[in-house]
């Protein structure tokens, strides 16, 4: 059988700030964050399903088409 890999300090400590803070009050409250743990607060803030990536996002299906077709351009 194979060994679990327990997870990392710095994700769990990451992942713990990104559930609680938005990344830019971390920036703001904090002088100087070195830049890994910066990467993992950010890598954690995304979030991880599909359904809370679409209700996040401003990306509608057919609207980014249809703003680059030609004719929406003449319009």
């Amino acid at each position: 059988g194979s060994l679990l890999q327990p997870e990392s300090l710095l994700d769990a400590a990451a992942k713990r700030v990104a559930g609680s803070w938005a990344f830019e009050r971390v920036e703001g409250r904090f002088q100087r964050i070195p830049e890994p743990v910066q990467r993992r607060i950010v890598y954690w803030s995304f979030p991880r399903s599909e359904r809370q990536i679409c209700m996040y996002s401003s990306f509608q299906p057919g609207r980014a088409a249809a703003a680059a077709s030609p004719a929406s351009a003449a319009a």
